[in-house]
């Protein structure tokens, strides 16, 4: 997750607007994209660049040239992308965000890190300026900040839709015991209950190797004692995922009698594939064909490949150039329009309460080769909804 459960969203106060005072003339924008003016939606794209960070400059590179590659495939619509640095600040943000708005923009794409988006969406809040984050953090949306990045609860009520709807109603949850995995064991829940499921046991673990080690024998005596046909884990590929996999199928919940779940991407990095304890798991992920596309694309374009990130960047582009091309403003009631837009991501639409619902494909680790099993449906309303 991109920036998994920053302070949740709350008025910056008088803090806030000072420091915006103060960045503010140092924060201009670089020239627009060369489009003719006169009808072009003005945008501004707030990227981290200025932080003296290298991996925010490849970050802020990859997001710029992405919008830009996805005004190019709007046909006809005319989009001028101011893009305006935030150094991965909150008070940049702010100031940030306010020089777009005298400047003219009518909605804002990015930030990227949650605490910014929110100042971002605080600064600009009494203009009525929408914020089009790259967070996944839903603590942040709502009123005029929404979120693009992907959802544990979007996921989750995917997978667990898939899951009951294939006979593994009886769900146990493994979570990190912290801030991250709490966050995805709520989501499940919600997940389960929604797909009409139960959750027959909840097992967590002390974040380190020493906690997982010492709590996987009792958790894998629940999975087993209280019939369950899925565990559904919390843990990622760069955390506790390798180990929690491992030592439960050592202790008798075997993959291939008991289906697990991943809350989290599975096939990134790729080593993760030949792990022994994840075969057979399944995972959710974006259309991998519409992927596969847009990284070719991107590649052709800027001679490198896009970071995962930039692909949100491109659907915000996407959405924004839809609803120009319909006649339609960038107020709440147009941006989440029921129909919702198509990206690179796949099919996504923004709700009420400033999250998102993206179109996700399941997939399973099978070989060590990662092998779609339900595809992600091209239109809201399919079974994956």
């Amino acid at each position: 997750m991109f920036s998994v459960l920053r302070n949740a969203r709350k008025s910056l106060g008088q803090a806030v607007l000072a420091l915006s005072a103060v960045v503010l003339a140092a924060c201009q924008p670089s020239v627009g994209t060369t489009v003719p003016t006169g009808n072009a939606v003005p945008v501004a794209l707030l990227v981290p660049s200025g932080s003296g960070q290298a991996s925010d400059q490849l970050l802020a590179r990859s997001i710029e040239n992405a919008a830009r590659l996805a005004i190019t495939d709007l046909g006809g619509v005319q989009i001028d992308l101011r893009v305006y640095p935030t150094a991965g600040q909150p008070g940049q943000a702010s100031a940030a965000a306010q020089q777009a708005v005298a400047d003219g923009a009518v909605v804002i794409l990015g930030p990227v890190f949650a605490e910014e988006a929110n100042a971002a969406g605080v600064a600009v809040a009494s203009a009525g300026v929408n914020v089009l984050s790259f967070s996944n953090n839903p603590a942040i949306a709502g009123g005029n900040v929404f979120v693009l990045g992907p959802t544990f609860d979007n996921t989750a009520r995917r997978l667990a839709g898939y899951a009951v709807r294939n006979g593994q109603s009886k769900i146990m949850i493994v979570h990190d015991r912290n801030a991250q995995g709490e966050a995805g064991r709520t989501a499940i829940q919600r997940g389960v209950a929604a797909a009409g499921g139960s959750i027959v046991a909840t097992g967590s673990y002390e974040f380190s190797q020493n906690g997982i080690v010492q709590a996987i024998p009792a958790i894998a005596a629940q999975a087993k004692s209280t019939g369950a046909q899925a565990v559904f884990l919390t843990a990622d590929t760069a955390g506790a995922l390798p180990l929690v996999t491992q030592l439960l199928s050592e202790n008798g919940v075997s993959p291939a009698t008991t289906q697990y779940v991943g809350l989290t991407r599975w096939d990134i990095p790729a080593a993760t594939l030949s792990l022994p304890g994840v075969q057979g798991g399944i995972f959710a992920m974006p259309d991998p064909a519409l992927f596969a596309q847009y990284q070719a694309r991107f590649q052709a374009a800027f001679g490198e490949q896009p970071h995962p990130v930039s692909a949100i960047a491109y659907d915000g582009i996407a959405a924004i150039g839809a609803l120009a091309k319909q006649g339609r403003g960038m107020d709440r009631a147009s941006l989440t329009q029921g129909a919702g837009f198509v990206g690179v991501n796949g099919v996504f639409r923004l709700l009420n309460d400033g999250t998102n619902e993206r179109g996700l494909a399941i997939a399973r680790i099978q070989n060590n080769a990662v092998t779609l099993i339900d595809p992600a449906p091209r239109s809201f309303g399919g079974a994956g909804f």
